[in-house]
């Protein structure tokens, strides 16, 4: 168990209504942080954002271009801040919700008011443990906090506690799978470091730009930061390293990692550098990223935008700055350039003690980890499911609890993640549902499945039944029964039907006879009808093949 001093208050009731007003006198208020190798920027405050309607991406593919790049490597970190999922704030018994009436989850603490200290929430700790261990990073059982100290109207003590030399954890890496419509492969990103640390307030800024609103619901929720490695070399690989990310907060139960909501932040550093030059080039910050395909094109955007100016001599213009994405526009503009590196006169904590950890409390942790999505994806792999089945299955850890549920009943692995992969996940996007609301168990799943294999019933009622399944639940067999869906494998009762569409359709028949041999399908779909579907197609095809093709 953690040693640190965890809360024993009870929760304040003083609230503040309403929203104070600041009146806008700069929009380039900026701080830097420094974290890992390179010097990168944030923000504390959230631009307006921009029309999110979606347009074809401008053609930049020309073969000039292309040309231009492959002189260049593009050099990628990126800082995601995870927003966790306590039910209180980090340093403070006021309600961590999302979407609250402004101003209404605050407290003398939040709000920075002389003599509130803060006393810290022990599942910080722990979800900094667990996302520290599986991002295989290194733990320090002795770590601390820091103030970074600022000025910004959304943070009202002045300073964030946050971690600055000695962060929770650090020296990890993230194993990824890239697409195969993407080229495929198995990449390893470095992470420099996690550290806790408090998100700041929200300015809400008037649509006329003339005043800003100030909401400090946000202000003291817990945050962790991961810092990674300047590894990545394409949008592409950045936007899977971000995914990663998402999955693994998720299956680990420490955030949602909503994008939407800024649960999951993501600011990208982005420089490019000659093929075989060692030193970085200048770093460019991009932020309004709240899509991982967004991020993708903003990055290649970039990558292609100080190619073209190095090309033309003009590196130069390539300065420190901080870009935002327009997704609509599918360009990126300058919100502000960085003059140097912050003060931030970080200094530790005084009103929190150490985070003391034992090898005890760490093991514990460890132990209720969940299988990760890396491993995951290996072991459906080792089942001999394709990467594409495996990408799919291990993306959301509902559907992988199933896809095990079901397989565990006893269904065909290929089959299993067919149907899961198929029908299934086409019912739940246009029903706007996810694995856990459908009434289909995973036993009645193996069922369906066995029920097909073994002949009972064919595909297409399977997939008849599916959906109703799927909306009402109930039992694949009690369904077969109530319905008289078994299939019809009588040959005798099968040639009777073949032969009496056969004499209803002597005009097709001549036509099939005389070379017109994609008739057989007219034939096979008339007998189905007759059937109500049940009839065993392959002993269907055959008769049908045999009567179609008999001299009488």
């Amino acid at each position: 168990m953690s040693t640190a001093l965890l809360r024993t208050i009870q929760p304040n009731h003083f609230t503040l209504l309403g929203t104070a007003l600041l009146r806008r006198t700069s929009r380039s208020n900026i701080s830097v942080r420094c974290s890992g190798s390179q010097a990168t920027t944030t923000t504390t405050h959230e631009a307006k954002q921009p029309s999110q309607s979606r347009v074809a991406p401008k053609n930049h593919g020309s073969n000039k271009l292309d040309e231009i790049l492959r002189d260049y490597e593009a050099v990628i970190g990126i800082e995601t801040h995870v927003q966790l999922s306590t039910f209180t704030k980090a340093f403070c018994s006021c309600p961590n919700n999302y979407g609250s009436e402004p101003n209404t989850s605050i407290c003398p603490v939040c709000m920075g008011l002389p003599g509130a200290l803060p006393v810290l929430n022990s599942k910080v700790v722990e979800f900094g443990v667990r996302l520290g261990l599986a991002l295989n990073c290194g733990l320090s059982l002795s770590s601390k906090f820091d103030r970074k100290q600022y000025f910004y109207p959304d943070l009202p003590k002045g300073y964030q506690i946050s971690q600055f030399d000695i962060p929770i954890a650090s020296g990890g890496y993230v194993d990824v799978d890239i697409p195969l419509e993407f080229g495929g492969g198995h990449k390893r990103f470095g992470v420099t470091r996690v550290h806790m640390e408090e998100d700041a307030g929200k300015l809400l800024h008037s649509d006329t730009g003339d005043y800003s609103q100030v909401d400090l619901n946000r202000a003291g929720v817990p945050l962790l930061e991961i810092v990674s490695e300047p590894d990545m070399r394409s949008g592409i690989e950045a936007a899977e390293y971000a995914a990663e990310m998402q999955r693994i907060v998720r299956y680990l139960g420490v955030s949602n990692g909503n994008m939407q909501e800024g649960s999951l932040r993501c600011d990208v550093n982005v420089s490019i550098r000659p093929i075989g030059q060692a030193e970085f080039g200048t770093k460019v910050e991009i932020k309004n990223l709240n899509a991982f395909s967004a991020m993708s094109r903003a990055i290649d955007f970039e990558i292609k935008r100080q190619a073209l100016l190095y090309n033309q001599g003009q590196e130069d213009q390539i300065v420190t700055e901080t870009r935002l994405w327009e997704e609509g526009a599918q360009k990126s503009v300058s919100m502000r350039k960085k003059e140097g590196l912050a003060d931030y006169r970080y200094f530790p904590e005084p009103d929190l003690p150490e985070v003391i950890l034992t090898q005890d409390y760490v093991d514990s942790i460890r132990a209720t980890l969940p299988e990760l999505p890396e491993a995951k994806r290996r072991r459906y792999e080792a089942m001999g499911l394709g990467m594409q089945d495996v990408l799919f299955l291990a993306n959301e850890a509902s559907v992988a609890d199933y896809f095990d549920a079901v397989i565990g009943e006893g269904a065909e692995v290929k089959l299993a993640a067919n149907w899961l992969m198929s029908d299934i996940a086409a019912y739940l996007k246009n029903e706007e549902l996810s694995i856990n609301d459908v009434k289909l168990t995973p036993k009645e799943l193996a069922a369906l499945i066995a029920a097909i294999k073994d002949g009972t019933i064919s595909g297409k009622i399977g997939k008849q039944i599916l959906f109703e399944l799927l909306a009402k639940g109930g039992t694949v067999q009690g369904m077969i029964k109530a319905k008289n869906l078994v299939q019809i494998t009588d040959p005798a009762e099968i040639e009777k039907m073949v032969l009496k569409v056969i004499a209803e359709n002597p005009k097709q028949l001549e036509q099939y006879r005389n070379g017109k041999t994609k008739l057989q399908g007219y034939f096979a779909g008339e007998v189905m009808k007759m059937s109500k579907g049940k009839a065993n197609p392959p002993l269907l095809n055959k008769i049908l093949v045999e009567k179609l093709n008999a001299k009488d």
